[in-house]
Protein backbone atom coordinates (compact mmCIF):
# COMPACT_ATOMS: atom_id res chain seq x y z
CA UNK A 1 0.00 0.00 0.00
CA UNK A 2 1.13 3.25 -0.85
CA UNK A 3 0.45 5.78 1.83
CA UNK A 4 0.88 8.67 -0.36
CA UNK A 5 -1.28 7.60 -3.07
CA UNK A 6 -3.97 10.32 -4.16
CA UNK A 7 -5.12 8.30 -6.90
CA UNK A 8 -9.17 8.79 -6.79
CA UNK A 9 -8.83 12.05 -5.30
CA UNK A 10 -10.11 14.99 -6.10
CA UNK A 11 -8.27 18.43 -4.52
CA UNK A 12 -9.44 21.33 -4.41
CA UNK A 13 -6.65 24.27 -3.66
CA UNK A 14 -7.51 27.78 -3.49
CA UNK A 15 -5.49 30.01 -4.26
CA UNK A 16 -3.07 28.02 -6.47
CA UNK A 17 -2.49 30.96 -8.38
CA UNK A 18 -0.02 32.27 -5.73
CA UNK A 19 3.88 30.51 -5.17
CA UNK A 20 3.18 28.60 -2.01
CA UNK A 21 -0.65 27.59 -3.17
CA UNK A 22 0.47 26.37 -7.10
CA UNK A 23 3.49 23.99 -5.25
CA UNK A 24 0.92 22.76 -3.44
CA UNK A 25 -1.16 22.00 -6.47
CA UNK A 26 1.87 20.61 -8.44
CA UNK A 27 2.72 18.11 -5.42
CA UNK A 28 -1.13 16.65 -4.76
CA UNK A 29 -1.56 16.13 -8.76
CA UNK A 30 1.98 14.17 -8.50
CA UNK A 31 0.53 12.53 -5.95
CA UNK A 32 -2.49 11.10 -8.27
CA UNK A 33 -5.09 13.50 -7.25
CA UNK A 34 -7.26 15.53 -9.76
CA UNK A 35 -6.53 18.81 -8.71
CA UNK A 36 -8.55 21.84 -8.93
CA UNK A 37 -6.90 25.15 -9.37
CA UNK A 38 -8.61 28.16 -7.76
CA UNK A 39 -7.98 31.53 -7.82
CA UNK A 40 -8.91 35.26 -9.20
CA UNK A 41 -6.14 35.28 -11.63
CA UNK A 42 -7.38 33.34 -15.13
CA UNK A 43 -3.58 33.74 -16.56
CA UNK A 44 -1.76 31.92 -13.30
CA UNK A 45 -4.43 29.53 -12.62
CA UNK A 46 -4.38 27.98 -16.57
CA UNK A 47 -0.30 28.36 -16.70
CA UNK A 48 -0.72 26.45 -13.50
CA UNK A 49 -3.15 23.53 -15.32
CA UNK A 50 -0.89 23.47 -17.96
CA UNK A 51 2.46 22.90 -15.97
CA UNK A 52 0.65 20.15 -14.05
CA UNK A 53 -0.74 18.68 -17.21
CA UNK A 54 2.76 18.59 -18.82
CA UNK A 55 3.98 16.45 -15.97
CA UNK A 56 1.02 13.74 -16.90
CA UNK A 57 -1.24 15.24 -14.36
CA UNK A 58 -4.99 16.06 -14.49
CA UNK A 59 -5.68 19.79 -13.66
CA UNK A 60 -8.90 22.30 -14.10
CA UNK A 61 -8.80 26.20 -13.62
CA UNK A 62 -11.89 27.62 -11.75
CA UNK A 63 -12.04 31.27 -11.64
CA UNK A 64 -13.21 31.91 -7.90
CA UNK A 65 -12.96 34.80 -5.55
CA UNK A 66 -13.00 33.12 -2.11
CA UNK A 67 -14.67 35.97 -0.22
CA UNK A 68 -17.95 35.21 -2.02
CA UNK A 69 -19.73 32.67 -0.75
CA UNK A 70 -22.14 32.56 -4.78
CA UNK A 71 -18.51 31.96 -6.57
CA UNK A 72 -17.70 29.39 -4.05
CA UNK A 73 -21.15 27.67 -5.41
CA UNK A 74 -20.76 27.53 -8.30
CA UNK A 75 -17.17 26.72 -8.87
CA UNK A 76 -18.07 23.75 -6.34
CA UNK A 77 -20.92 22.77 -8.97
CA UNK A 78 -18.41 23.02 -11.63
CA UNK A 79 -15.68 20.81 -10.31
CA UNK A 80 -18.13 18.16 -9.43
CA UNK A 81 -19.15 17.98 -13.31
CA UNK A 82 -15.82 18.28 -13.95
CA UNK A 83 -13.63 16.40 -12.26
CA UNK A 84 -15.76 14.67 -9.58
CA UNK A 85 -16.48 15.44 -5.87
CA UNK A 86 -13.45 16.97 -3.75
CA UNK A 87 -12.38 14.75 -1.09
CA UNK A 88 -9.48 17.05 -0.35
CA UNK A 89 -9.40 21.22 0.46
CA UNK A 90 -6.43 23.63 0.94
CA UNK A 91 -7.22 26.54 1.71
CA UNK A 92 -4.01 28.75 0.50
CA UNK A 93 -5.80 32.12 -0.03
CA UNK A 94 -4.30 34.72 1.60
CA UNK A 95 -2.27 37.75 2.38
CA UNK A 96 -0.89 40.89 4.14
CA UNK A 97 -1.83 44.50 2.70
CA UNK A 98 0.14 47.57 2.88
CA UNK A 99 -2.99 49.98 4.59
CA UNK A 100 -2.68 47.12 8.09
CA UNK A 101 1.19 47.19 8.13
CA UNK A 102 2.22 49.30 10.80
CA UNK A 103 5.48 51.35 10.23
CA UNK A 104 7.45 54.21 10.86
CA UNK A 105 4.52 56.25 8.70
CA UNK A 106 1.43 54.83 10.23
CA UNK A 107 0.86 53.51 13.85
CA UNK A 108 -1.07 50.69 15.42
CA UNK A 109 -3.94 53.26 16.26
CA UNK A 110 -4.11 54.84 12.74
CA UNK A 111 -4.80 51.32 11.08
CA UNK A 112 -8.51 52.02 10.03
CA UNK A 113 -11.07 49.50 10.89
CA UNK A 114 -12.68 48.85 7.05
CA UNK A 115 -9.11 47.88 6.40
CA UNK A 116 -8.72 45.67 9.12
CA UNK A 117 -12.01 44.02 8.32
CA UNK A 118 -11.12 43.63 4.64
CA UNK A 119 -7.76 42.29 6.03
CA UNK A 120 -9.96 39.36 7.81
CA UNK A 121 -12.08 38.66 4.96
CA UNK A 122 -9.49 37.83 3.13
CA UNK A 123 -7.63 35.36 5.69
CA UNK A 124 -10.54 33.95 7.85
CA UNK A 125 -13.57 34.08 5.70
CA UNK A 126 -12.16 33.93 2.47
CA UNK A 127 -8.78 31.85 3.85
CA UNK A 128 -11.08 29.02 6.17
CA UNK A 129 -14.67 30.29 6.96
CA UNK A 130 -17.02 30.24 3.52
CA UNK A 131 -14.49 27.35 1.69
CA UNK A 132 -14.90 25.28 4.70
CA UNK A 133 -18.70 25.93 4.62
CA UNK A 134 -19.36 25.47 1.02
CA UNK A 135 -17.23 22.05 0.92
CA UNK A 136 -17.10 21.05 4.43
CA UNK A 137 -20.81 19.61 4.58
CA UNK A 138 -20.41 17.92 1.09
CA UNK A 139 -17.58 15.56 2.70
CA UNK A 140 -19.45 15.04 6.01
CA UNK A 141 -22.31 13.92 3.43
CA UNK A 142 -20.25 11.51 1.72
CA UNK A 143 -17.78 10.36 5.16
CA UNK A 144 -14.66 11.66 3.39
CA UNK A 145 -12.51 14.35 3.82
CA UNK A 146 -9.19 16.19 4.66
CA UNK A 147 -8.84 19.89 5.16
CA UNK A 148 -5.80 21.44 4.89
CA UNK A 149 -5.39 25.37 6.36
CA UNK A 150 -2.76 26.95 5.83
CA UNK A 151 -1.95 29.43 9.13
CA UNK A 152 1.44 31.03 9.62
CA UNK A 153 4.18 31.49 12.55
CA UNK A 154 2.41 34.50 13.08
CA UNK A 155 -0.41 33.31 14.28
CA UNK A 156 1.89 31.66 16.87
CA UNK A 157 4.11 34.37 18.19
CA UNK A 158 2.68 37.87 16.71
CA UNK A 159 5.32 39.11 14.23
CA UNK A 160 6.48 43.04 14.72
CA UNK A 161 4.20 44.95 11.61
CA UNK A 162 2.00 42.66 10.72
CA UNK A 163 -0.21 42.84 13.26
CA UNK A 164 -3.81 42.27 11.52
CA UNK A 165 -2.27 39.46 9.45
CA UNK A 166 -0.92 37.45 12.77
CA UNK A 167 -4.60 38.08 14.73
CA UNK A 168 -6.15 36.54 11.52
CA UNK A 169 -3.75 33.84 11.38
CA UNK A 170 -4.38 33.26 14.85
CA UNK A 171 -7.94 32.93 14.25
CA UNK A 172 -7.38 30.53 11.40
CA UNK A 173 -5.69 27.96 14.05
CA UNK A 174 -8.87 28.39 16.42
CA UNK A 175 -11.67 27.85 13.81
CA UNK A 176 -9.62 25.13 12.32
CA UNK A 177 -9.47 23.34 16.09
CA UNK A 178 -13.20 23.45 15.99
CA UNK A 179 -14.16 22.24 13.12
CA UNK A 180 -11.71 19.17 13.62
CA UNK A 181 -14.15 18.65 16.61
CA UNK A 182 -17.10 19.09 15.26
CA UNK A 183 -16.56 17.17 11.68
CA UNK A 184 -14.41 14.20 13.31
CA UNK A 185 -16.86 11.55 13.49
CA UNK A 186 -18.36 12.30 10.07
CA UNK A 187 -15.07 11.37 8.49
CA UNK A 188 -13.53 14.68 7.59
CA UNK A 189 -10.46 15.98 9.27
CA UNK A 190 -9.53 19.45 9.48
CA UNK A 191 -5.77 20.56 10.44
CA UNK A 192 -3.36 23.19 9.44
CA UNK A 193 -0.63 23.46 8.06
CA UNK A 194 2.32 26.51 9.29
CA UNK A 195 4.79 27.70 7.09
CA UNK A 196 7.83 29.87 8.26
CA UNK A 197 9.20 32.24 6.08
CA UNK A 198 8.86 31.53 2.18
CA UNK A 199 9.42 34.73 -0.20
CA UNK A 200 6.63 35.61 -2.55
CA UNK A 201 5.53 38.15 -4.01
CA UNK A 202 3.92 39.62 -1.60
CA UNK A 203 6.74 40.24 0.70
CA UNK A 204 9.63 40.14 -1.40
CA UNK A 205 10.42 43.88 -1.29
CA UNK A 206 10.10 43.55 2.72
CA UNK A 207 12.83 40.73 1.84
CA UNK A 208 15.24 42.22 0.00
CA UNK A 209 16.73 45.07 -1.62
CA UNK A 210 16.53 45.97 -5.24
CA UNK A 211 20.11 44.91 -5.76
CA UNK A 212 19.18 41.47 -4.51
CA UNK A 213 20.90 41.98 -1.33
CA UNK A 214 18.77 40.78 2.07
CA UNK A 215 17.28 43.72 3.81
CA UNK A 216 17.77 44.29 7.39
CA UNK A 217 14.34 42.31 7.97
CA UNK A 218 15.58 39.09 6.30
CA UNK A 219 18.71 39.24 8.32
CA UNK A 220 17.03 38.98 11.52
CA UNK A 221 14.23 36.44 10.05
CA UNK A 222 17.48 34.32 9.31
CA UNK A 223 19.05 35.02 12.37
CA UNK A 224 15.84 33.52 14.37
CA UNK A 225 16.02 30.37 11.61
CA UNK A 226 18.20 27.98 12.94
CA UNK A 227 18.39 26.76 9.40
CA UNK A 228 19.42 29.73 8.61
CA UNK A 229 17.44 30.37 6.07
CA UNK A 230 14.21 30.87 3.87
CA UNK A 231 12.59 27.91 2.73
CA UNK A 232 11.69 26.81 -0.36
CA UNK A 233 8.13 26.53 -1.37
CA UNK A 234 8.58 22.71 -2.79
CA UNK A 235 9.71 22.37 0.92
CA UNK A 236 5.60 22.41 1.84
CA UNK A 237 4.33 19.63 -0.39
CA UNK A 238 5.60 16.88 1.98
CA UNK A 239 3.79 17.92 4.88
CA UNK A 240 0.69 18.89 2.52
CA UNK A 241 0.86 15.04 1.36
CA UNK A 242 1.08 13.79 4.40
CA UNK A 243 -2.02 15.69 6.02
CA UNK A 244 -3.86 14.68 2.58
CA UNK A 245 -3.47 11.11 2.78
CA UNK A 246 -6.47 8.94 3.92
CA UNK A 247 -3.96 6.61 4.42
CA UNK A 248 -1.32 8.07 6.17
CA UNK A 249 -2.96 10.36 8.26
CA UNK A 250 -5.94 8.46 8.96
CA UNK A 251 -5.85 9.47 12.44
CA UNK A 252 -4.36 12.89 12.67
CA UNK A 253 -6.77 15.95 13.36
CA UNK A 254 -7.11 19.22 14.46
CA UNK A 255 -3.16 19.54 14.67
CA UNK A 256 -0.84 21.87 13.21
CA UNK A 257 2.18 20.80 11.50
CA UNK A 258 5.24 23.73 11.54
CA UNK A 259 7.55 23.89 8.21
CA UNK A 260 9.13 26.31 9.53
CA UNK A 261 12.84 25.53 9.45
CA UNK A 262 13.01 26.15 13.47
CA UNK A 263 11.37 29.39 13.83
CA UNK A 264 8.97 28.65 16.22
CA UNK A 265 11.38 26.75 18.28
CA UNK A 266 13.82 29.04 18.66
CA UNK A 267 14.49 31.35 22.06
CA UNK A 268 17.26 33.63 22.42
Amino acid sequence: MNLFSLQGDVAVVIGATGVLGGALADGLAEAGAKVAVLGRNAERGEARVQAIQAKGGTAAFFNCDAISRCSLTEAHEQIEAKLGAPTILVNAAGGNAPQVTVTAERAFEQIQLADWQANFDLNLAGGVLLPCQEFGPAMCRRGRGSIINIASVSAHLPLSRVVTYSAAKAAVLSLSQFLAREWATKGVRVNTLTPGFFPAEQNRKLLFNEDGSPTARTKSIWGHTPMNRFGESHELIGACLFLASHQASSFVTGTDIRVDGGFLSQTI
